[in-house]
């Protein structure tokens, strides 16, 4: 088993040429740092609208290094955080037109893919959510009317028992939550397509290029500094690595194994014979895929959080972690359980104080920042893009009023609350996926402290 190397995607295409450093000291328009998707997507829209525009982006490693090239390869649109916190500072109508954009994003993802020529293996799909005890179903029927209330009637619908099986075969399954209008894709091959377009556009990248600190109109790196009216701060989970920013958005850990391409005996047992991505409503759930060459996939949390905002690097999950994973795996596919497992890596994610993601840009300083996605970046770096994009170029549109717009929350606890609040959360996740294992068990209350403690519910 190969464990770390960033991911399996990267092994599927090779890693990236890297690109050369920044050269000394520099003149740009826009600086952006970190080139994952937000920061790319950024840099497409600004050359779009202006393609005079001087944009440079600033990478530690490589193009897609961190979350954007070790995801699950989700591309739902789909709204992940709290409608009711977004209205505290905002309306219903301000809420439903985020959902609204949300759900636009695979078609717009999907889009400048085909514009582009950006081969990603980008599959149209749904996204089933299945429940497999009594509880899980109480889960589901009511996120199925939660998201139905905020607009998403069109797309999201319950599934049955028998209506599921004829799509895919889970034991245990008591019915699913259908999303339609969503995509799988491969996150390595979209970001490397991505970052090769907006070079062609007239975007520099530069890559092995350390931020070390940047504040208004200058970003200070180990190779030289940079100057900019504009700077775009798309660092996502490795936002605590910057300078003043250990405590803003909790660098959370995600791990995925996928096994050998199996047989297609082994499909048709499972049943699954289309492109759906697949997850469950445990309360410690998990996000499933089908790759192009007939792997499966399997993400679900890692060890959720290293002391101190510790980043990972390489992508190396414990042995603990790929157990588990490995357990999911069996448990959901039977089928599958004499596979080899090829690869098991892992990587972080953003999560604001508030589980709430954000967007937003300081005219003054010229200072903008965008991220804390909580796991659902894929489709939201997209409209993140686009939204920096206006707020840069001073645009008065609908995404500019969007509610994320300029949010802000309160940074986590210091050391070793946040440590002690992050690991009690998923224990008693985790405890209560057990106790509602048991026959005839209900919801557990300890998934709602867990969720509680730490402010994602």
């Amino acid at each position: 088993m190969r464990i770390g190397d960033v991911s399996f995607w990267y092994a599927d295409i090779g890693l990236p040429f890297r690109r050369a450093p920044l050269a000394g000291d520099a003149t740009a328009d826009v600086a952006i740092i970190g080139a994952g998707y937000t920061g790319l997507w950024a840099a497409y829209y600004l050359k779009q609208a202006h393609p005079g525009l001087d944009v440079l982006v600033i990478e530690k490693d490589f193009a897609g290094f961190g979350a954007s090239g070790r995801n699950g390869g989700w591309l739902t649109g789909g709204f992940a955080w709290s409608h009711a916190r977004y209205l505290q500072t905002s309306s219903e109508h301000g809420v439903r037109a985020m959902v609204e954009a949300m759900n636009g994003t695979v078609d717009e993802v999907i889009r400048v893919a085909e514009v582009e020529g950006i081969d990603a293996d980008i599959q149209r799909t749904d996204e089933l959510t299945v429940a497999t005890k009594p509880a899980q179903v109480g889960r589901m029927q009511a996120e199925v009317e939660h998201r139905r209330h905020w607009g998403e009637t069109g797309r999201v619908f319950e599934m049955s028992a028998s209506d599921l099986a004829e799509r895919i075969r889970i034991p245990g399954a008591l019915g699913a939550m259908v999303v339609t209008n969503v995509a799988r894709v491969q996150p390595a091959k979209l970001v490397r397509g991505l970052a090769k377009t907006v070079e062609r556009l007239g975007v520099r990248i530069v890559e092995g290029t350390t931020v070390t600190a940047y504040e208004p109109g200058v970003v200070t790196t180990d190779r030289g500094s940079v100057r900019a009216p504009v700077i775009l701060r798309c660092t996502e989970g490795f936002t605590a690595g910057l300078p003043g920013l250990k405590r803003q958005w909790l660098p959370l850990n995600s791990a995925l194994i996928v096994t050998e391409p199996l047989p297609q005996e082994i499909w048709d047992q499972i049943g699954w014979q289309g492109h759906e991505i697949v997850g469950d409503y445990a309360n410690a759930y998990c996000y499933c895929q089908r790759t192009r060459e007939g792997r499966l996939t399997v993400g679900a949390r890692g060890v959720p959080y290293r002391f101190g905002s510790s980043l990972d690097t390489n992508g190396a999950p414990d042995p603990e972690t790929i157990r588990r994973l490995t357990g999911i795996l069996h448990r959901h596919f039977p089928a599958a359980a004499r596979a080899k497992i090829d690869h098991a890596w892992c990587g972080v994610l953003g999560v604001p104080r508030d589980w709430c993601a954000s967007v937003g840009l300081d005219p003054v300083t010229g200072l903008g920042w965008a991220g804390g996605y909580v796991g659902v970046g894929v489709s939201t770096s997209n409209l993140a893009g686009r939204t920096l994009a206006d707020l840069t170029l001073g645009r008065d549109t609908d995404l500019a009023h969007l509610p994320w717009v300029n949010r802000r929350v309160k940074d986590w606890e210091p050391e070793p609350i946040r440590w002690m609040g992050v690991h009690g959360m998923y224990a008693l996740l985790n405890a209560a996926d057990r106790r509602e294992d048991r026959p005839g068990a209900g919801p557990s209350k300890l998934a709602t402290v867990g969720n509680w403690l730490t402010g994602r519910r």
